[in-house]
């Protein structure tokens, strides 16, 4: 099993942290490649920058598909992650969607908590594509934005306990997601102190991707009638290009 960890941003060190996750969730024996995008920005926090992330991503998936048998989506707003299941011939996994999925499985409602203000809307929307807002107890976050993303695990442990606890009495959460690629891994080190299930978007996003090639084997997402027609492309690379115009497949 080879799963492509594709992180639209260009933040190495989240990867790096996300990857280490992604193994520890992965089953023995399979291997996960980390991806972290060369262009773009540091971190998402924007639609119009999700679609720019989307494009990157495509771009990763296709440069390394050869061999993978699913890939991950490992920003949380899901960038790209529509298009990619039309293009590519596996699972491929939004750490989102793949949350709020799990979340909904694990109790009745669920709250995200989040790092910035900024990403409220998005987030929300999240939820609304998802057609979980009937089990959504709402959104959590600071009042104000942090520039430095740096290790928020220690710098936000206080205040995302405050968030994660208020979801939980005030909003009546039983799950709470903890929602960004910088809160990689925080899950696990908070959620002794959390009268609720915490779910780590990667975690979920891992174990989904496992799950999914589980059920459906690696071989059938070349069939699907959804797939878009063959269409020439300029300015795109080689691989990509291929995926468009068929000429990848046998």
């Amino acid at each position: 099993m080879h799963i492509l960890l594709v992180n639209p941003n260009m933040t190495r060190s989240m990867t790096d942290r996300m990857h280490e996750i992604a193994v520890s969730v992965a089953p023995s024996g399979a291997r996960v490649t980390a991806l972290t995008a060369k262009t773009g920005f540091p971190y998402i926090a924007s639609k119009a920058e999700a679609q720019i992330a989307g494009a990157l991503a495509y771009d990763l998936i296709a440069e390394h598909a050869e061999d993978a048998d699913a890939a991950i989506i490992a920003a949380f707003g899901d960038p790209g992650l529509a298009g990619a299941r039309e293009l590519f011939d596996f699972p491929v996994v939004g750490m989102a969607e793949a949350s709020l999925m799990s979340a909904a499985m694990l109790g009745p409602r669920f709250s995200i908590v989040t790092f910035s203000p900024v990403m409220r809307r998005w987030y929300e929307d999240s939820v609304r594509d998802a057609g979980l807002l009937g089990r959504f107890a709402g959104i959590r976050t600071p009042d104000l934005h942090r520039s430095d993303l740096g290790d928020l695990g220690s710098a936000m442990h206080d205040q995302l306990l405050e968030l994660c606890n208020a979801a939980v009495v005030e909003d009546g959460a039983d799950v709470v997601i903890l929602g960004g690629a910088p809160l990689a891994g925080v899950a696990q080190d908070i959620e002794a102190e959390i009268d609720a299930l915490v779910v780590d978007p990667i975690s979920a996003a891992t174990a989904q991707a496992v799950a999914l090639l589980s059920i459906t084997g690696a071989d059938g997402f070349g069939r699907r009638s959804t797939k878009p027609i063959p269409k020439a492309s300029v300015g795109l690379s080689d691989k990509l290009a291929g995926h468009f115009s068929h000429e990848h497949l046998p």
